[in-house]
């Protein structure tokens, strides 16, 4: 990773001893009088990925988040031996690396209740609606892999952990409302396709053989849940997040607030409370799967070996 430190021209000193004694350092650079807002130095550090969590609470230790500021950038390839070196000299694996303030940014940022958040949620519930409407098990794929709720659900569990009660506000906010809306203009498109007698009542009670399971909640959906919980943390902490997509097909969120939309539409109050029962378990599992995974992390990774030398921190 990339280290971008805009430094106060009376701290530069301290922030190039911090990163010439740290292991995981590989290349650096010091730009006097380089960075205009705010006034100061600008530092650049090609670091293992291992030394960056240590790295950044040492800059803010400094002081260097209030008074200046601090960039991480992914870099996705660095050719020199010096690189390959400052990888050897960090303790443990660069895909296991846990970068907490970029996990953190990452989660917030992805969380909040946006137009796109609420458009990709409801459609996705829509899909999920047409879905069990024709017993289609691809449709409800696709549904799982729009629905952006893991997003408030990991920063939820960040926040939680972290005790940053504004993200777990937004997080909570953006699920609350984001379901709230997506089953209400589902509910209004369903009952606008019974008005056109798509479709009637007679729906619910229907064999549906593909999509029956959505209102089938059973101790499996309890497994399912926090099995994706942990998975979608680990995508989210390491370096690797190729296995998200699993997690959001493994999960019926979105499939089961799509079957509450229809039952409150054609009048189902059981169908709707198998649903409900359905969400709930999986928003729980996923988070609690979640807690634990993260607490576990940050307790494996705080017992490593440090690279960063420790630094007197400033008074804010």
């Amino acid at each position: 990773m990339q280290l971008r430190v805009t430094v106060p021209a009376d701290r530069t000193a301290q922030v190039r001893d911090l990163f010439e004694q740290d292991l995981g350092t590989a290349h650096l650079a010091v730009l006097h009088g380089a960075s205009v807002a705010p006034a100061g130095d600008l530092v650049l550090a090609d670091v293992a990925r291992e030394s960056a969590d240590g790295l950044v609470k040492a800059l803010r230790d400094l002081g260097v988040d209030r008074d200046g500021g601090i960039a991480l950038v992914a870099v996705d390839a660095a050719v020199s031996s010096a690189a390959r070196r400052a990888e050897d000299r960090a303790p443990g694996d660069g895909a296991d690396a846990v970068v907490w303030e970029q996990v953190v940014r990452t989660t917030d940022a992805d969380s909040s209740l946006s137009v796109s958040y609420l458009a990709f949620l409801t459609i996705a519930t829509l899909l999920a609606a047409v879905a069990i409407i024709n017993d289609s098990a691809i449709l409800v794929i696709g549904a799982m892999v729009l629905g952006p709720e893991f997003a408030p659900l990991a920063a939820l569990a960040v926040a939680v952990l972290h005790r940053r009660p504004s993200i777990a506000r937004q997080a909570a906010i953006s699920l609350a409302v984001g379901f709230a809306v997506a089953i209400a203009v589902t509910a209004l498109v369903v009952l606008a396709g019974r008005g056109l007698g798509w479709f009637g009542p007679e729906l619910l009670a229907a064999d549906r053989p593909a999509t029956g399971f959505i209102t089938a909640p059973d101790r499996w959906s309890v497994v399912v849940a926090v099995l994706a919980g942990v998975a979608g943390v680990l995508s989210l902490t390491s370096a690797k997040s190729g296995a998200l997509v699993g997690v959001f097909i493994s999960v019926t969120t979105v499939p089961a607030a799509a079957d509450m939309a229809l039952a409150m539409a054609l009048g189902g109050g059981a169908e709707f409370t198998r649903a409900a029962t359905q969400l709930g378990i999986n928003l729980v599992g996923i988070l609690v799967a979640a807690l634990a995974t993260l607490a576990l992390q940050k307790a494996v990774w705080h017992r490593m070996p440090r690279t960063v030398p420790k630094v007197e921190r400033v008074a804010r």
